[in-house]
């Protein structure tokens, strides 16, 4: 017998890629448990699959960068408060990162892909389950989205939550309006400019000679981000070709403010009307 949950949660997360770089992601969760019935008559109740199943996905991935461990692009380095992450790119330029152990998924893979993610959390889910459980299958989907949109990664220090962490991210949609009409132009600039982006707050910019750790030879221009946050210190130098810096935090309110008022300063007197997401389903408005 089974049972099955769709949309059981969504999973907001950035991961590691060669190419890319930083990939902001966020995918919806369809569960389907195998097993027998308890003395309830149920495989497992409903209210224990949500809160349950939902409670390990978000402990594991949720909100956190996806790390591929076995990639000889990447080394992690464990110390006692935190982890650093030192990931080589393609193009030899690398990405760094000190922060709290619970900001990472460290996974042992080459690469990180779906079908990664839902074998990984098959197992760590299934062994914390009843014993009438049996098996169980967990399906990651993207949200499908026939316009345009973006990848970002970002980190909230002055949030109480896991939205704190300094390498967490998106896949996020966004309308744009000018005077009540759907702007496919507008909406395919900012896909474009946001493409698999990291979006950093000005007040979290520091010097490289500021940063804890030692930092790789590097001939690009670089990208230096440190706060401190409820969870701990985060640190990150990265690329700065692939990072914009933003003279506000990048909550999604702020961001979509942000894109309003740029537009704004080229529609002039024209009534802009943007819908910016973060991730499925939610996000903010503004109007100028």
């Amino acid at each position: 017998m089974k049972l099955f949950v769709r949309d059981l949660t969504v999973i907001d997360a950035t991961y590691l890629d060669e190419t890319r770089g930083f990939v902001g992601e966020s995918y919806q969760v369809d569960v389907v448990l195998d097993g027998q019935l308890n003395e309830q008559s149920m495989i497992l109740d409903f209210s224990l699959v949500k809160k349950q199943i939902k409670a390990i996905i978000d402990a594991e991935v949720d909100h956190k960068l996806l790390v591929p461990h076995a990639s000889s692009r990447c080394t992690v380095t464990l110390e006692h408060q935190r982890t650093q992450v030192d990931y080589v790119l393609k193009d030899k330029s690398i990405i760094q990162l000190k922060s709290p152990h619970q900001a990472y998924c460290l996974l042992e893979s080459e690469t990180i892909n779906i079908e990664l993610l839902e074998t990984y959390l098959e197992q760590v889910v299934l062994i914390k389950l009843p014993k009438n459980v049996t098996g169980l299958s967990i399906k990651l989907r993207p949200e499908v989205i026939s316009t345009p949109y973006y990848h970002y990664t970002h980190g909230l220090k002055k949030h109480n939550g896991n939205c704190q962490r300094i390498a967490h991210g998106h896949r996020s949609k966004i309308d744009i309006f000018i005077n009540g009409e759907y702007s496919d132009l507008w909406v395919e600039k900012w896909a474009m400019r946001w493409s698999d982006i990291y979006l950093a707050s000005e007040e979290d910019v520091v010097e490289r000679e500021e940063l804890s750790f030692h930092t790789a030879k590097q001939t690009v221009p670089l990208h230096c981000s440190a706060y401190h946050a409820p969870q701990g210190y985060f640190e990150l130098l990265m690329p700065a070709s692939r990072c914009e810096v933003l003279n506000n935090d990048t909550t999604v309110e702020e961001l979509a403010r942000f894109i309003c008022e740029t537009i704004k300063s080229e529609e002039g007197d024209n009534l802009v009307t943007v819908y910016a997401y973060e991730g499925i389903g939610k996000g903010a408005i503004v109007e100028l």
